[in-house]
């Protein structure tokens, strides 16, 4: 049991951070949403590996470098997994900045359902009556909004589709979170150290450049991500699926109030519309799962 509480405060804990994450990236308004990606990838990189090094993972780390490069296919995931979280940061990042934090929690709810969906298309598994019930109702969802707003929520798609993709490469690695996260970064390195190295030279960058906020931030941005990961781990080591998923909705729940109340987003009955089918969406797959564990 005391082990159970400790599990729910950590995977709360990290929930909670992810859900506030866009109050940090807000204060780098004036920093290009690329340059924020690429420390926040050189700042992961060296916080995790502070992280092995404490955990006394090297070896590990090392045996999934080898076996990784001796199985191509695993090794061609792992890149994918990279690119594909990369690209949900920079979608993430940019929404944040140019204030579509009210979009990207959208996305973030929508996000389990497109899991759902790609387990049955890519694993083949198999869904209730009212599992696809409640995707239906996504579907249309989102289909009406596009429909009303004349295009489809790319920023919000985006963010869903990215991290369901993710979701479904690390699914079929099976590795490690701090390895997984370690390799994922330093894949994608080069491309960031190689991005900064620009900045630097034509002399647009933001880091070392005399505003103190703007260095403490992106230096930060390795903290900001390893920390979460951290906690949702050791939440996930102590709690049952069911209660993750319930926890899950706390970051686009938490980015929807700051996007609404503090940031001062639009919040139109489109969008409302939106929202309330995802909503109830969510409701009918959480009771059919509900259901099916009493089974």
């Amino acid at each position: 049991m005391a082990e159970r509480k400790e599990g729910l405060l950590a995977a709360l804990s990290g929930y909670l951070l992810w859900g506030i994450l866009p109050l940090y990236w807000k204060l780098l308004e004036g920093v290009g949403a690329y340059e924020i990606l690429a420390h926040r990838i050189l700042w992961s990189f060296a916080c995790m590996v502070l992280v092995l090094a404490f955990l006394r993972k090297g070896r590990e780390f090392r045996d999934t470098v080898r076996e990784l490069m001796a199985h191509g296919k695993r090794g061609f995931l792992m890149v994918s997994a990279a690119l594909l979280i990369t690209a949900n940061w920079c979608i993430f990042i940019w929404a944040v900045t140019h204030d579509h934090i009210v979009d990207s929690s959208f996305g973030y709810y929508i996000n389990p359902l497109v899991s759902v969906f790609l387990g049955v298309l890519l694993f083949h598994e198999r869904l209730s009556k009212l599992k696809w019930f409640s995707i239906g109702i996504a579907f249309f969802g989102i289909l009406g909004m596009s429909s009303f707003l004349g295009h489809f929520p790319l920023v919000s798609l985006g963010l869903a589709l990215t991290f369901a993709l993710y979701g479904a490469a690390k699914k079929e690695l099976h590795i490690s979170p701090f390895v997984s996260i370690t390799l994922e970064t330093l894949i994608v390195l080069p491309l960031a150290l190689g991005y900064i190295l620009f900045l630097w030279h034509s002399g647009s960058g933001h880091f070392l450049t005399g505003n103190t906020q703007f260095t403490l931030c992106l230096l930060g941005a390795g903290a900001v991500t390893a920390l979460p990961l951290l906690l949702f781990s050791a939440g996930a080591n102590h709690l049952p699926l069911n209660v993750l998923g319930f926890c899950q909705y706390i970051s686009p729940s938490l980015s929807l109030l700051l996007g609404l109340f503090l940031y001062h987003e639009p919040f139109t009955a489109i969008q409302l519309f939106g929202f309330s089918t995802i909503w109830i969406s969510l409701l009918v797959f959480t009771i059919s799962d509900v259901r099916e564990n009493r089974m």
